[in-house]
């Protein structure tokens, strides 16, 4: 009889773990309590950027999905928004091309193309940046996707290979007998199943904490802004530094904003303008007051931008870790419970082999990538009484 598992969540990680199992000798049903990319997959920017990544497992893992989505069009026949333009990060300071050229440096030194450019070099690759901006990173194999795209992609695909997709059923229940994973009761009924693998992002703490489990993914609000249609401006994806460090920073206060600058541009001509960092648990007001800032880092920027028009902003939700990793892990105290989750700003960067590497851990396959530093036991604080 073949396996049985529910993936919890229907974001890009859950759909591209659904995916990924549906290609293994198992059944597989995906459980959402929206819709497909109703959450922080249909609420971020669209970058794969491999320079943002510490080198280590990040920058490691990070490598291994950038060469999946080279080819992921083409596998999934759907058009993904694809595009591999590169990426910068702007420097603005002495002392962030100090940190930047140490940072190159570490990723040059595991194979990545990545390099430092001057302030005239990367006016040549784009005009609008600022003259103020001292110089740039440059890595040829960033790139960028529309996550929402590529979430209902994998769904379909995965639709296609039989998976059932069960829509607006949250779970609310884990159902364990004798530590022994048995399924999930929904708000349409249960689902019973040999394996469940929760891809439920920063809704991840609450379904464990049912059962007495606790793992420190948080909330961390994000917010982007959206121009108005503009001519093609925009090539890459473009950091500051700035953004960079708040990325970075474990602050829990929440008046802390962690504003940087994180702009690229869409397919259809709106510029994504991020971005900020906050913990305030799930409250989605976006203040004006960090509209302000983040416009003003933009125009800073690109001067070009100083009357363009605002057409929207919307607040999305990172799951957070203290390490600034993922847990992509089996529970050891439960029998076939999984997590794939907390990947922070780096879900859509890491979706396709997170759902390669967790189809490979809930089927019980070899895998030759050290898991260590992504195993849950690294936060385990209780056991299930």
């Amino acid at each position: 009889m073949k396996q049985k598992v529910v993936v919890i969540g229907a974001g890009i990680i859950g759909t591209a773990v659904a995916y990924y199992l549906s290609k293994q000798n198992v059944e597989v049903i995906l459980v959402e309590a929206k819709d497909i990319a109703a959450g922080t997959s249909g609420a971020c920017d669209k970058a794969i950027m491999l320079q943002s990544k510490k080198v280590g497992p990040a920058l490691d893992l990070a490598i291994q999905s950038a060469m999946i989505y080279k080819e992921l069009e083409q596998e999934l026949q759907q058009d993904l928004e694809y595009h591999n333009g590169g990426g910068m990060i702007l420097i603005e300071n002495q002392l962030e091309l100090n940190v930047l050229q140490e940072r190159v440096k570490q990723q040059q030194a595991v194979g990545l193309k990545v390099k430092i450019l001057s302030g005239e070099e990367i006016r040549r690759k784009n005009p609008h940046i600022s003259k103020n901006i001292l110089a740039a990173t440059w890595c040829e194999e960033d790139a960028e996707i529309n996550p929402m795209h590529t979430a209902f992609a994998f769904a379909k695909a995965a639709y296609k290979n039989n998976v059932q997709i069960h829509l607006h059923s949250e779970v609310v229940e884990l159902i364990i007998r004798n530590n022994q994973i048995q399924g999930v009761q929904t708000t349409n009924g249960a689902i019973y199943a040999d394996s469940v693998i929760l891809c439920s992002g920063v809704w991840t703490k609450h379904l464990l904490n049912t059962i007495n489990l606790d793992i420190p993914i948080k909330p961390r609000k994000g917010v982007i802004l959206v121009t108005e249609k503009l001519p093609r401006m925009i090539d890459c994806n473009i950091l500051s530094g700035a953004y960079l460090a708040a990325k970075l920073q474990i602050d829990n206060d929440p008046s802390t904003v962690g504003v940087g600058l994180a702009i690229s541009q869409t397919k259809s001509g709106t510029l994504l303008i991020g971005g900020s960092r906050e913990f305030v648990g799930f409250d989605p007001t976006v203040k004006g007051e960090i509209i302000r800032e983040i416009a003003k880092r933009a125009v800073a920027a690109f001067p070009v931008l100083e009357h363009t028009n605002l057409i929207r902003s919307f607040a999305g939700f990172r799951p957070h870790t203290p390490d600034n990793l993922p847990v992509l892990s089996d529970i050891p105290s439960i029998d076939g419970l999984f997590i794939a989750a907390g990947h922070e700003g780096d879900g859509v960067a890491l979706a396709p082999i997170t759902g390669q590497l967790a189809a490979k851990i809930v089927t019980r396959q070899s895998i030759d990538v050290d898991l260590t530093p992504y195993r849950f036991n690294r936060f385990l604080k209780s056991t299930v009484s």
